[in-house]
């Protein structure tokens, strides 16, 4: 049986998958009307979702995203997002492939608003599924 997350861990694992969106979002600057784009279609992959992740991604207070220096926001990112997957991992494991493949979901989507995904935008997806790993 999964044992309940705290209310820090809910906020840990909504900050990571912002944090993702954020990246790939970022990989690639294609101005002011993608970014509504990205975030309308960030916003349905995490809506999307069912169960707990769900639950997390959609309920309760916007996420709280670190702000790093811009030459280390990838690092300290993709670390949140390792660390929600501990968290599942830990509490909730059956949730785990759900919040892996709504993770990527919103950054494919996200990377997928323009005209084809950019070599930045791939680059970072990879990134992001490679810190979903584990």
């Amino acid at each position: 049986m999964a044992e309940p997350l705290t209310e820090e861990e809910k906020q840990a694992l909504k900050a990571a998958a912002f944090g993702a969106v954020y990246l790939v979002s970022n990989a690639d600057h294609r101005g002011v009307v993608n970014v509504l784009r990205e975030s309308f279609a960030a916003t349905a992959a995490l809506a999307g979702s069912s169960g707990l992740v769900r639950e997390v991604l959609t309920s309760g207070p916007p996420p709280k995203l670190p702000k790093p220096p811009p030459a280390e926001e990838a690092s300290v990112l993709l670390a949140a997002l390792r660390r929600a997957v501990a968290i599942l991992a830990a509490k909730a494991p059956q949730e785990l492939d759900r919040y892996r493949s709504t993770v990527v979901d919103a950054v494919n989507r996200v990377a997928g608003t323009a005209q084809g995904v950019s070599e930045p935008e791939a680059d970072m997806i990879d990134r992001v599924r490679q810190a979903l790993a584990g």
